[in-house]
């Protein structure tokens, strides 16, 4: 069974936008590059046909994530979130023990995550050591740049 994907209901209706376009727009300019390159001869040698299938490649498995995201979302809003602990949705604001810096994320779905907003994933090292946490907490994360140390200062949506 599929993992279940939370998500906003913003970002659920993103999706769905996104996989309209490429459904609709998306595949007609597809089809046009290809008709276009077929156009132009020997389709052994044609390296323009190449790339247009392949690029019909891509684009479908981009269809096919889109469609798998949304079959699993569940959709989360914020006056259902408990913050006496982390989870997905709130926003953490955490001190690195060792640096003293204080910073807030956001944790969120994996199609959601923004680094420069402040949004992390919940799949991330630092998301999956954040989890469950409380106010006072430490927790102790380990990435690929080395093991971290964050106290959990506050949680909010």
């Amino acid at each position: 069974m599929a993992e279940i994907n939370y998500l906003t209901k913003e970002t659920l209706a993103q999706m769905r936008e996104e996989l309209n376009q490429l459904k609709s727009s998306g595949r007609a300019e597809i089809a046009r590059q290809i008709a276009e390159a077929r156009e132009k001869g020997d389709l052994k040698e044609n390296a323009e046909y190449d790339a247009a299938k392949e690029a019909q490649g891509h684009h479908e498995a981009k269809i096919s994530q889109l469609e798998a995201a949304i079959v699993t979302a569940r959709v989360l809003d914020a006056k259902d979130i408990d913050i006496s602990k982390v989870s997905i949705l709130s926003k953490v604001t955490v001190t690195n023990l060792g640096t003293k810096k204080t910073v807030i994320y956001q944790i969120v779905s994996e199609q959601e995550a923004d680094l420069k907003q402040g949004k992390i994933s919940v799949t991330s090292p630092i998301g999956k050591g954040l989890l469950g946490k409380v106010i006072g907490e430490i927790a102790e994360v380990t990435a690929p740049s080395g093991t971290f140390k964050f106290q959990i200062e506050n949680i909010t949506i």
